[in-house]
């Protein structure tokens, strides 16, 4: 499924595709690392290889190079990575909001792991909130995400997209502004040095709610949305290229 959901929890709203263990606001980081499955550790080994020499004879080789990566609890290989790689646990992705939400107004919504536990993630609500045109409410939250099979630096970011998948974790990373930071596998996880870093960033928040305020009172003109309708769809239909056409003419007089 697209979802590649393995296990999660959540708060609120029950997540799209209807998966995940529901709990009840506060709880404390422990109970979250057993519902959410983020209580086990990424462990590596050596890798090696098996060859024969001329003689015909076995031979267990080393690779010096690189290493395994596999779950504590039930010893699924995760990735193979190269010596320097340092992965970021299960449980440091859930302590990181250890103070957040102990001392101030942060609460957890949802935590997870995807795809047999090469992604993992974690999200809270910042307590911020922006009620837009039409009465649409958008909700703050901070993302923390990262992965072992070399598809995602660790990743903590300001967001205002409900992560509860791999689909919605995809558009959030992809829709990053300024309040992100990002920490590559080639050095190690502070997350001290990360929460700094994005308390230089919460005015992104602000900027994000002036941007969604300004779009959402803003009118688009009937050949605007035709005109957006054609290259999402990629359509060449002759009448709705001259419909647009004739539309600009009209407005330009």
């Amino acid at each position: 499924m697209a979802h590649l959901i393995e296990s999660m929890a959540y708060v609120g709203e029950t997540p799209w595709h209807g998966l995940g263990n529901e709990l009840s606001p506060k709880q404390p980081l422990e109970v979250w690392a057993r519902e959410a499955g983020l209580d086990w550790r990424i462990e590596s080994s050596d890798v090696s290889y098996m060859s024969s020499n001329d003689k015909g004879h076995n031979l267990i080789m080393p690779f010096a190079e690189n290493k395994v990566l596999y779950r504590s609890d039930n010893l699924e290989p995760l990735s193979v990575v190269s010596q320097r790689y340092q992965e970021v646990q299960p449980r440091e992705i859930l302590e990181f909001y250890r103070d957040l939400t102990e001392q101030s107004d942060f609460e957890l919504e949802t935590a997870g792991v995807l795809k047999g536990g090469r992604k993992l993630w974690a999200l809270a609500r910042t307590g911020q909130s922006a009620t837009l045109k039409g009465g649409d409410v958008s909700n703050g939250y901070l993302l923390l995400a990262t992965a072992c099979d070399g598809t995602l630096a660790t990743t903590a970011q300001f967001t205002n997209i409900r992560v509860v998948c791999n689909n919605t974790l995809a558009v959030s990373l992809a829709n990053g502004g300024g309040g992100v930071v990002k920490v590559p596998h080639s050095t190690s996880f502070d997350a001290d040095s990360v929460k700094q870093q994005l308390g230089v960033s919460v005015k992104q928040w602000e900027e994000h709610v002036y941007e969604m305020k300004q779009l959402s009172e803003r009118r688009v003109t009937q050949a605007e949305a035709a005109n957006y309708l054609s290259r999402v769809f990629n359509d060449q239909d002759n009448d709705l290229i001259l419909f647009n056409r004739a539309k600009k003419e009209k407005e330009a007089v």
